[in-house]
């Protein structure tokens, strides 16, 4: 079972970046599509970027403007690079991939805006 790996979370003061990144503990992906949710506390987990394999981009109108995703193929990793964070930002950010009709989720990485 390929698990995916997540790194980057940390605690920032609001207007801050962060970088996180994603990779398999192994192997890789073919065609997949690849992106970030994230979950608060008492909220439902919510769509905040996604990637295709094509390279069409999809962002939540909530972060469009502050948050990029992007991908390295040759090393099956995906990122995100967060700007302007605002505490509502605060969240357990998943690494999610969709490839060969399945899903993979990442254990999450805490994502804190706070002064």
């Amino acid at each position: 079972q390929v698990q995916l790996v997540e790194s980057g979370g940390g605690l920032v003061q609001p207007g801050g970046s962060l970088r996180l990144s994603c990779a398999p503990s192994r192997g890789g992906f073919g065609l997949a599509t690849m992106g970030w949710y994230r979950q608060a506390p008492g909220m439902q987990r919510e769509l905040v970027a996604v990637m295709s394999s094509f390279g069409t981009i999809n962002y939540s109108h909530l972060v469009k403007g502050r948050f990029t995703i992007s991908r390295d193929n040759a090393k099956n990793t995906v990122y995100l690079q967060m700007n302007s964070l605002k505490p509502e930002d605060t969240a357990v950010y998943y690494c999610w991939v969709y490839s060969d009709s399945k899903d993979y989720w990442g254990q999450g990485t805490q994502v804190t805006v706070s002064s």
